[in-house]
């Protein structure tokens, strides 16, 4: 008996062995045509912010943020190579949603917000947490991650920008809420061409051609910061994410 115990036991921890490293190397085993662009062991291609103090960081093969960089700038986790035209898949899921975002609009399909009989915003609570992905190396062009009803993959920026032509305000409103649920894992496909942007999300087309004026024709990609703390609570939604399966394939 106690002879078998151990080796039962070594047993196991081979055959949990076996199933976690099979995991990993799937987890960076990229479509055809498409490079790694994060490993899944460490930000090799990334950089990290200075002063950020582990705050992001690399957790059984996926990218691991709790929203408290302490860097002095920007938060963000980008990218060290430029991109022009590309096509960028990754997986993303929100961990939790500790901080209930009072001030949530209702997104009407045209990129603006409903409004009551006396011409007030409504506004409804929500249980939140906030990231994106930032292409070309600009904030404006942040392709949402959140919990607000419009659902992940628009383009808040451009949306908001009331100088935008309506059709472009409209072209980066999601048309359909295509989230799984919090904790879940979710997948992001997204084609930047020229000033064009088609996103997918779980196999649905949220953003379809969307026009981006005035974006950059080339630039990094970004993980989002988002959300900080007041006397140790949250004081707007943090981006409490994870990420994994990163893959870029280059079309320039």
């Amino acid at each position: 008996m106690n002879m078998w115990l151990p080796r039962r036991g070594f047993a196991v921890m081979i055959i949990a062995g076996l199933v976690a490293l099979s995991g990993w190397a799937g987890s960076v085993e990229p479509p055809e045509g498409f490079s790694v662009l994060f490993n899944g062991t460490d930000f090799n291609n990334w950089k990290v912010p200075e002063g950020d103090n582990g705050h992001w960081r690399v957790v059984d093969g996926v990218i691991d943020y709790d929203a408290l960089s302490e860097a002095a700038g920007d938060k963000s986790l980008w990218t060290e190579e430029e991109y022009g035209d590309f096509v960028l898949q990754l997986d993303w899921r929100i961990k939790e949603t500790p901080f209930l975002n009072p001030n949530v609009p209702i997104v009407k399909p045209d990129g603006s917000h409903k409004l009551d009989a006396d011409g007030n915003l409504i506004t409804i609570v929500v249980p939140d947490s906030d990231s994106g992905i930032y292409v070309r190396g600009t904030s404006k062009a942040q392709i949402n991650i959140w919990c607000w009803p419009v659902g992940s993959g628009e383009v808040y920026g451009y949306r908001m920008d009331q100088n935008m032509p309506p059709e472009v305000r409209a072209g980066v409103t999601p048309k359909i809420n295509a989230d799984n649920d919090i904790g879940q894992w979710n997948r992001f496909v997204i084609t930047m061409k020229g000033n064009r942007l088609t996103v997918e999300l779980n196999g649905k087309t949220v953003l379809d051609n969307a026009e981006l004026p005035g974006i950059p024709e080339s630039g990094p990609i970004a993980l989002q910061h988002h959300g900080a703390k007041k006397d140790g609570v949250w004081a707007g939604p943090p981006s409490l994410v994870q990420f994994r399966n990163i893959f870029i394939k280059k079309l320039d």
